[in-house]
This record gives C-alpha cells, structure tokens and sequence, in this order.
C-alpha cells in the first residue's frame, strides 16, 4: 500500500526517452503485482498456461521491458526479502482483505456475474515462491540484473540510487522517498492507457519526483518528510495518527520541525499506540548492502524461448520481441563504430 501522501508531492510528467542511457532501479514486487493484477482476461482470470500456471507475469516482463530497453532505458530489478517485524500488521491486514476479495469473487463466480468477478479478481493475487523464481530467470535471460534485496525491495532500491549506483528508484508507492532518492519515477511499467469507470481511456505517462523539489516546496527536510508519512500512516504503522490527513500533518511538521517536538505536540493531542521512534529508524537508517558494479548482459536468446515456450507462449510473438532486442545491440556496435572512426 505505502505511505499515502500524493495529494502533497510534485510531480511532473515526463517520456521514456527522458531516461535514456539510465539506470532505474525497479521494485519488483510492486511491478509483479501491477502485471498480475492488469494483465487478465475479460472475466479477471489471469493468463494462464495449459497446466493451469499464471504467465500474467512472464508476459509482462519480457514485453514491457523490450518496450523499455528499445528506449535506451536500462532496468535493474530489486527483489524483496524478509520485511521487517515492524510490517507484521500491515501483512496480516492485506492477508485478510485477500480472503475477503476471494470470497467475494467465488461468490461473483457462482452466480456467473463476469463484472463482479472482474471486480474481485485481482485484490486476491499471491506473489508466489514460484512467481518470483520464474520472473528471476527471466529477466537473468534478459540480460537485465536481479538484486535480491536483505528486506524491502524499494528500499535497496532508493538507497542504491542515493549512493550513485543508479539513477533513479522505479514504483508507485512513495516510500522511496521516505529513504532518500534522488528522483522516484512512477508508471514506468503501467500500461500506456488505462480504462475508466466511464468507459473512456486517458493516457498514463511516466511522473517523475525530484526528492530535492519535495523537500523545497513543502519547505521540510528529509526527517521531516519521514514523521510526515509516519503521521499520515506507513507500512509500518498502518493508520497512522487518526484524525490526522496529509495537509494538517504538513502544518505540524513545518511548525514544530524536529521529530521529538512533533511527536510530543501529537502525543498530547492525539492518541496513538505505535512506537514512533522505532518506525523512524525504519526509513532513517536503512543503508543498501549491494557492493558490487551492476552488470548488464546479452539476451541468453535460447534460454528466453525455452521459458517462454515452456508456457505456451507463441513463438513467433517471441522471435519478434528477440528480433527488436537484437536490433538494439545491432545498432549499439554500429554506433561503437561510428564513434570508433
């Protein structure tokens, strides 16, 4: 879910071509998620292979990613590991509206109402060991680099490109910020055009967040920022202070500027049960344990098939997305010796 503080950041849109030559640091279980959840069938069922395996992923990561690396973009993928004690709530609160959703879906299901079952389907979706596995490999194939992550993927991610190893931190949520990124970039791996309730399509193009463009215009600093998000509520202390929103919360943190001072005004205002300090430590020092130079591939051609296919995937449909990457490395060795002579 994240922190919810959109109503508050500026943004601003940008292209893919904006970012060519960089790169982003992706926060896979966000991005896994977006593709298990978007790329289904007209009743919510996902893509699926004859053995009845999901490929709503497979199918979003070899697409998408040709889309982005014929853009001059360079992708890294982050992925998740053991999340933090302190997120316990948070999971067993997503776990239960899961079990909701699944039952309201099986409910849609028996009375044959498509829309409902739309509705329903994708609250429910798991990241499974074998979703994350496969989607590894793939990417390995790709040539794109995997980092596994010790805890939460965006924050490797945000601290990866706060230490200069990438450009940018790439997810919806807005926690990234939270640890410090230079630039956060959202929609980067959304469709290009999203449906309505209306019935009609709007456009969905990359945003880009400038960290140093936050903290200016709120007139706060990055301390600041994190007991903002911990007032309006985290990952790790879900709720937040109630009673409090996004612009009141602004207002006492501009006010009373140190988190010690603003914590005992909110204390003696407001009632909460979480340890503000510990969440505090969540976000403030968090510092990636990656060392090593990121290192980008050449397609395994032969081994993208053999995953794919393996899927029932059409194999002319992946000869051309092959063809469109061999193209792309054709006209870097041509540039090479242009810049050459």
């Amino acid at each position: 879910m994240g922190v919810q503080i959109s109503d508050i950041i500026p943004r601003k849109e940008i292209d893919i071509k904006d970012l060519k030559g960089k790169i982003v640091a992706i926060d896979a279980y966000n991005t896994l998620y977006q593709f298990l959840t978007t790329i289904r069938q007209p009743d919510g069922t996902p893509l699926m292979d004859k053995n009845g395996d999901i490929t709503s992923h497979l199918s979003g990561l070899f697409y998408r990613n040709i889309n982005l690396l014929q853009e001059g973009l360079k992708p890294v993928y982050v992925f998740d590991g053991i999340p933090p004690e302190l997120k316990q709530a948070e999971i067993a609160k997503r776990k239960k509206a899961k079990q909701i959703a699944e039952q309201k879906y099986e409910e849609a299901k028996s009375k044959e109402d498509v829309a409902g079952m739309k509705k329903y389907s994708g609250r429910f979706v798991k990241i499974t060991d074998k979703i994350i596995q496969q989607s590894k490999e793939l990417l390995e194939a790709l040539g794109i680099p995997v980092i596994q992550a010790p805890a939460e993927g965006e924050s490797e991610a945000a601290t990866l490109a706060r230490a200069g190893k990438v450009y940018a931190a790439a997810s919806q949520d807005y926690d990234a910020l939270l640890y410090g990124t230079p630039f956060l970039v959202r929609n980067l791996t959304s469709p290009r055009r999203k449906k309505m309730p209306s019935g009609l399509y709007v456009d969905i193009k990359p945003e880009l967040i400038e960290f140093q463009a936050v903290v200016r215009e709120l007139e706060i600093d990055k301390d600041q920022l994190i007991c903002l998000a911990i007032l309006v509520g985290t990952d790790y202390n879900p709720g937040g202070v109630r009673g409090l929103g996004q612009k009141r919360a602004l207002e006492i943190v501009q006010k009373y500027k140190y988190p010690v001072e603003i914590f005992k005004h909110v204390q003696a205002k407001f009632d909460f049960i979480f340890d503000w300090q510990e969440v505090f430590k969540q976000f403030h020092e968090y510092e990636t344990s990656y060392k090593e130079d990121i290192q980008f591939k050449k397609p395994d051609e032969a081994r993208v098939k053999q995953i794919l296919t393996s899927h029932a995937f059409s194999e002319s449909r992946i000869d051309s997305g092959l063809a469109k990457l061999k193209a792309l490395d054709e006209a870097k060795k041509q540039k090479g010796l242009g810049d050459f002579f």
